[in-house]
C-alpha cells in the first residue's frame, strides 16, 4: 500500500506524512505546477498546469489496495474503480455505498450554481481540531487496513 495525495488545496497533507510514517507507507503528493509543494517526507509529483492534470496523474498511479486522500468526489470515485481507498480530508471513508449520493451532491450543487446570481457561501475556515480528527481517522483505518494486510489477514 501507498499513499497518494491529491496536493492542490489538500489541508492534511502534514497529518497523512506523519500517519504514514508511523506505519511505514510512501506518500506521493501530486499537484500542478501552480501549487509548488515541497516536502522532506513525501516523492512531490509535479504536472503542467490544466484542468485536472494532477487528478488524472494520480488515477494512472493508483493501484488495487492504495489509499487516494483527497476531497474530490470524482476523483474518489475513479479511486474506487480501481479497487484502492479513498479518504476525504475531514477523515471519512469514500465507499461504493457513499459515492454515488456524494457525486449527486456535487451535480446538483453545480446546477443550482449555473441557474442562479446567489452563490453559496463556502465552507468555514479550517481548525487545528479538524485536521487532528482527520489524523486519528486515518491512522485508525489504517490500523485496521494495513496491520491485517501485513498480517496476511
Amino acid at each position: 500500500m501507498k499513499i497518494l495525495i491529491d496536493g492542490d488545496g489538500c489541508p492534511v497533507i502534514r497529518e497523512t506524512e506523519r500517519a504514514a510514517s508511523l506505519f511505514g507507507l510512501e506518500v506521493f503528493i501530486f499537484c500542478d505546477t501552480s501549487h509548488l509543494i515541497h516536502s522532506d517526507k513525501s516523492r512531490v509529483i509535479l504536472v503542467d498546469q490544466g484542468r485536472d492534470a494532477a487528478d488524472w496523474a494520480m488515477i494512472s498511479k493508483v493501484k488495487e489496495g492504495d489509499l487516494a486522500v483527497t476531497q474530490d468526489y470524482g476523483l474518489a470515485s475513479l479511486v474506487l474503480s480501481r479497487k484502492a481507498f479513498a479518504f476525504h480530508q475531514d477523515g471519512w471513508q469514500y465507499t461504493e455505498e457513499n459515492i454515488e449520493g456524494l457525486l449527486q451532491q456535487r451535480y446538483e450543487a453545480a446546477k443550482a450554481r449555473r441557474s442562479s446570481k446567489n452563490y453559496m457561501k463556502g465552507p468555514a475556515k479550517r481548525d487545528r481540531k479538524q485536521n487532528e480528527i482527520f489524523f486519528q481517522r486515518l491512522c485508525d483505518f489504517l490500523r485496521h487496513t494495513w496491520g491485517n494486510e501485513r498480517e496476511g489477514k
